[in-house]
């Protein structure tokens, strides 16, 4: 682990669950049963994948995240397992969920993902993060966690929503910090992280207990609702009592040979109806109607304010060349000079102008009006 990256046997290790601590006697044995785990494991998986896909569109690349392991541990125990430098990300929830939870990854996968996040191939990660990168880092983050809170609430069925995240770096291993909440049991939940060929490390959710065991009872709560129908309608059907079967004497009679006479099987008699008139369906023919609007209704929102602003022409740029603008860049537009511009109204092309000046303020002369069918094909 001395180059930031952990070793095959420590990602087994983890993932196993094999460094988890012994509780000590002095700390009271959590009551975080199989099921619990079992349920916010899927919980994670689900939520997570969610993340992984919101992370594979940003790096455009293929993210690969495993199936979680979950085990009930301590910050004490967190800091000894995972001491490399590391980025810590504090999610707090604002909706839906009481409590936060923690992502932490090590620096150097952060140094690999904002690499690709602004047009490199992730393979030569800084190892200092600076403030810019920092800041795409969490940009990162956010807009991860923010998919995994979506999809927590269509399993919940309630919303849940989250604050920005607030980032840290850190070492670990180092003891003058408190990250999470002292003296409480935290849920540990471990991922192997694999984007391609650039990242292939570690990544930990931590959630204190009594934040986990929210999300379990959301869970259970979404599940047994539809099942506790089911008893109601039960009750409203009536109880039908058996009745005594009384036996009946048998009697038995010598079996007679019989012969079977076919008949010739006949069609059954058909129902007289009488005669019915059917006459094909006749429609008027259709007009071309031109399209009228009444000025007296009109009239009504003559004064209802609209958003006029003229459009000069259009660039796309990626993340890292938006970074790098700065006073004297130049932007190329997809409009040659003197062509004419776009005049947009709420958001729909109404006319085709000029750019003039007039009393040294920029105006426009408009030089052609967008037909009117043109302008509700573009509503519709």
């Amino acid at each position: 682990m001395g180059n930031g990256m952990l070793s095959q046997e420590e990602i087994d290790a983890l993932l196993r669950g094999t460094m988890t601590p012994e509780p000590s006697a002095e700390e009271p044995v959590v009551e975080f049963t199989e099921m619990e785990k079992d349920a916010i494991g899927e919980i994670a998986n689900i939520s997570m994948g969610t993340a992984a896909t919101t992370l594979s569109q940003l790096l455009g690349k293929k993210v690969d995240i495993t199936t979680p392991k979950v085990d009930v541990t301590n910050a004490e125990q967190v800091r000894k397992d995972y001491p490399i430098p590391s980025v810590i990300v504090d999610v707090k929830y604002k909706a839906g969920i009481e409590g936060s939870n923690f992502l932490i990854l090590s620096q150097r996968d952060g140094s690999v993902i904002v690499d690709m996040m602004m047009g490199g191939d992730g393979k030569n990660p800084s190892p200092e993060l600076s403030e810019l990168q920092i800041s795409g880092i969490s940009e990162a983050m956010n807009q991860m966690m923010g998919s995994a809170a979506t999809s927590m609430s269509t399993m919940f069925n309630s919303m849940v929503d989250i604050t920005p995240p607030q980032l840290v770096l850190n070492d670990l291993g180092e003891e003058n910090h408190e990250f999470f909440p002292p003296n409480e049991p935290l849920i540990r939940i471990s991922f192997r992280m694999v984007v391609e060929d650039v990242i292939d490390s570690i990544l930990i959710q931590v959630i204190p207990v009594s934040v986990a065991k929210g999300m379990v009872s959301k869970l259970m709560g979404t599940i047994e609702a539809p099942a506790s129908v089911a008893p109601a309608k039960a009750q409203s059907q009536p109880k039908v009592q058996p009745q005594p079967v009384q036996p009946q004497p048998v009697q038995t009679q010598p079996v007679q040979p019989r012969t079977q006479t076919m008949m010739p099987s006949s069609p059954p008699p058909q129902p007289n109806y009488p005669p019915t008139s059917v006459q094909p369906a006749q429609f008027a023919p259709l007009r071309p109607t031109n399209l009228t609007v009444s000025q007296d209704n009109l009239g009504l929102i003559l004064d209802v304010p609209l958003q006029v602003s003229v459009e000069l022409g259009k660039a796309k740029k990626t993340i890292k060349e938006i970074l790098e603008l700065g006073p004297g860049s130049v932007i190329e537009l997809d409009r040659l000079a003197g062509e004419p511009v776009d005049m947009i109204v709420n958001g729909k092309l109404v006319a085709k102008c000029e750019v003039v000046v007039i009393n040294e303020t920029f105006g426009i002369r408009i030089t052609d009006i967008v037909q009117p069918s043109e302008r509700m094909t573009s509503i519709q």
